[in-house]
């Protein structure tokens, strides 16, 4: 082996993670049908290789931080930074007895991110180059809509997107189904006849009710995509949802899916398939993902978190289009330098910056760490 050869060997091994957590409050309360919340927190991970690093996160407990340090570092350090794949399924070996699904496929979500990264900043390109592009652009859809807010507030944020030129906006619904009707038509008022409207549930409906309020939901307010309206768990009422959820209107799941084989279980049951790279394991499963998806005809649809999805979305041959989550969208604003900003409905990526484009500002990072 040549001086070079072992000079670029040498650089190309991954040499350490590193590791934080941080916690940022919303900028106002959040609920959805089953949950409220007024922080969120973010792992993000470094991965070091020579004088490069690459970076990945995901939207989750501080414990994710935890199992990072404790058991995927030493697995991953020494391995070939070229060789995103090994060290993820190295990765999915070591967490054999503490369960793939949960906090260990967003740990290994976020290193596997951060190792994509820094395999395209090795080699001085964007990270969706690399991966290679099917598209040079990704359809947004503005997401937000929290049961928590007033009809007014409700009506000014999705109003808002759709001034931003956004053309498809999401509410959340569930908490007070008796209410739900009139917020969605308040909705429909705010945005007008030529905007897409979505209703997201978070399965807080059973069956029934979800089948009524679909019913109502499309004849009153055009809506056409009812995401979770019962329980992910509950594979059958999705499937009877999907069967019989009035013409035009698409059932959506799948934002819960840690493993390809939570994937394959729900694709007979839904319209299309959400997937969140940040908690799928990372790039490496979703692309698998979207080979399911091919395979079972079926769109897949990317849940949060813009800015970390942008370079795989342009990579995915049955994507449908993305959220433009307002807690994570703004929280990527916060922390990180290259966050892209939603034109003409679609995100555009920024093929002169290496990698995924994105920068952490440590500086700002700081107040919030956890």
């Amino acid at each position: 082996m040549t001086a070079v050869a072992r000079e670029r060997r040498q650089e190309a091994a991954v040499h350490e993670l590193e590791v934080g957590a941080y916690t940022v409050p919303t900028d106002a309360p959040e609920a959805d049908g089953t949950l409220d919340w007024d922080a969120t927190t973010i792992v993000v991970v470094h991965a070091h290789a020579g004088e490069h690093s690459g970076v990945g996160y995901t939207y989750a407990d501080v414990s994710t931080a935890t199992l990072v340090r404790s058991e995927l570092a030493d697995v991953v350090r020494g391995m070939d930074a070229f060789a995103p794949q090994a060290a993820w399924a190295e990765m999915v070996r070591a967490i054999r007895n503490l369960g793939r699904p949960g906090v260990s496929s967003m740990a290994i979500a976020a290193v596997d991110s951060a190792l994509w990264d820094l395999k395209a900043r090795l080699l001085e390109l964007p990270l969706c180059r690399l991966l290679g592009m099917a598209r040079d652009s990704v359809p947004v859809y503005g997401s937000g809509g929290f049961t928590s807010y007033s009809p007014a507030a409700l009506a000014e944020q999705l109003s808002g997107w759709v001034e931003q030129g956004i053309p498809r906006v999401k509410m959340k619904v569930g908490t007070s189904p008796e209410l739900d009707p009139a917020r969605v038509l308040t909705a429909r008022e705010a945005i007008g006849p030529n905007t897409e409207l979505f209703v997201d549930a978070n399965g807080a409906y059973d069956r029934k009710q979800a089948l009524s309020l679909a019913e109502r939901f499309r004849a009153e307010a055009e809506v056409s995509w009812f995401e979770e309206p019962v329980s992910s768990d509950d594979l059958e009422g999705l499937a009877l949802m999907r069967d019989r959820a009035p013409s035009g209107m698409q059932i959506a799941a799948g934002e819960y899916g840690y493993d390809l084989p939570y994937f394959r279980r729900m694709a007979p049951c839904v319209d299309v398939l959400q997937a969140d790279v940040t908690r799928c394991a990372g790039i490496t499963e979703l692309l698998r993902v979207d080979g399911l998806c091919r395979a079972h005809g079926l769109g897949l649809s990317l849940h949060c978190g813009p800015s970390i999805h942008l370079h795989p979305a342009l990579a995915l041959d049955r994507l449908v289009h993305l959220e433009y989550f307002h807690d994570h969208s703004r929280i990527e604003r916060m922390l990180f330098d290259g966050v892209v900003a939603p034109s003409s409905g679609a995100l555009h990526p920024s093929l002169d910056r290496p990698g995924n484009g994105l920068e952490f500002m440590r500086s700002e990072a700081g107040r919030y760490a956890a």
